[in-house]
């Protein structure tokens, strides 16, 4: 064993299922430690990080809830999330407006009449400032430093550095609350599904997006299912979220595939992660062709849930 591998390890923890609170799983896939590069965990735990899985993926035998065990303990987690910079992230930003002015637009036809909204986990801000340019009174919060100063600093706005838990918000004080590809990164999702529906108004709506490994591109790819990543430490479906979040005290009110969109160039690149030199191959000619910057979407297993809080 290398030096790296028990460096590596040294920092794993093991956890019980965040749903059911057992035990008892089946091994999925199998750890990869001899990719391990412990000395760059602030590096891979970055908004962009696209690491390819290495621990060990394992499924509850009693709810189907599928994780990582073991994992990075909590505080790595936290901390690699807080430090570095991430200049490729934001600069997808015009992308990611587009993708959040429609999925703003669906939230408002559910609750047409804007008010206080939190978006927990706010990476560069994009969310956030399209719902404040649509009039809604917003906050956010941000683990990583350097994305909360590019957030104020770019959009103008005040996104608090940390976690939900520490704003120390009020109880029943935000009409909609949004998690946009967040919870799979979380060390305990239930304790942050619950914290949300705390600082929600009775009936106020809980908005997230996550990727389903139990869509049918994750099964037809695999193992090389580009969302099956170091940096995701939980694996929902259409069952194990619908069951936390009822469990919560949240009533599902809608549920479906939520496009995304990127540069294709941005797409290419994330790629090579899996299929190196076929990206490389298509990137080098959108890049002849002028098509390096097209803003495409696409769809990839995301699944999208709103929910009431009872």
């Amino acid at each position: 064993m290398s030096d790296k591998v028990k460096q590596y390890q040294g920092l794993l923890e093991s956890v019980p299922c965040n749903l059911c609170g057992a035990d008892d799983y089946e091994i999925l896939y199998l750890p990869r430690y001899e990719l391990a590069k412990p000395e760059e965990i602030i590096s891979t735990f970055r908004s962009s990080g696209d690491e390819v899985l290495l621990d060990r993926l394992v499924k509850c035998r009693r709810c189907g809830l599928q994780y990582l065990n073991p994992r990075l303990r909590a505080d790595v987690v936290i901390e690699g999330y807080s430090s570095g910079s991430d200049e490729l992230f934001v600069s997808q930003a015009a992308g990611r407006e587009r993708t959040f002015a429609r999925s703003l637009k669906m939230i408002e036809r559910i609750r047409p009449q804007r008010g206080r909204l939190l978006d927990v986990g706010t990476a560069g801000g994009s969310f956030l400032a399209v719902a404040k340019r649509a009039g809604w009174d917003v906050a956010g919060c941000e683990p990583n430093r350097w994305l909360c100063a590019w957030a104020n600093g770019h959009y103008g706005l005040h996104v608090v550095p940390g976690t939900v838990s520490d704003m120390n918000l009020a109880p029943d004080s935000f009409d909609v609350v949004t998690l946009w590809d967040v919870l799979e990164h979380t060390p305990d999702p239930r304790a942050s599904l619950a914290e949300c529906k705390r600082v929600l108004k009775q009936s106020g709506l809980l908005v997230v997006n996550y990727p389903d490994i139990e869509s049918l591109v994750s099964r037809l790819m695999g193992r090389r299912w580009v969302f099956l990543l170091s940096v995701h430490l939980y694996y929902f479906t259409g069952k194990t979220l619908p069951r936390m979040l009822a469990e919560l005290g949240f009533r599902v009110v809608q549920r479906r595939r939520h496009w995304q969109t990127l540069e294709l160039g941005y797409i290419l690149f994330r790629m090579e992660a899996y299929i190196k030199p076929v990206a490389r191959v298509f990137g080098w000619l959108a890049k002849r062709l002028g098509f390096y910057h097209l803003q495409i979407p696409y769809w990839m297993g995301q699944t999208l849930v709103i929910a009431e809080k009872l």
